[in-house]
């Protein structure tokens, strides 16, 4: 399982594990968790980097239309996965 580091908007360094991809719309999306296995802390992050940018730049998925359809997504492809949201 690929581990990928992120730096946070405090400049700190932060590892997750990429869980699957996919693109939608022409979109690429990415499943991250805290943990490679079982429960875990996990994020749906959209690329959003320009063409010309040599590294890629994520965010979190925050719209909750676009959230619950890249969940969707992300569940029927990992079989064993339940995307839940925060409440």
């Amino acid at each position: 399982m690929e581990k990928i580091f992120f730096e946070a908007q405090d400049g700190e360094p932060e590892e997750f594990y990429v869980l699957e991809q996919t693109k939608l719309g022409g979109i690429q999306y990415i499943l991250v968790a805290d943990e490679a296995e079982g429960d875990g802390e996990a994020l749906i992050l959209k690329d959003v980097s320009a063409p010309e940018d040599t590294e890629a730049l994520y965010e979190i998925v925050e719209d909750e239309t676009e959230l619950d359809a890249v969940a969707a997504v992300f569940e029927n492809i990992l079989d064993d996965v339940e995307i839940t949201g925060m409440d």
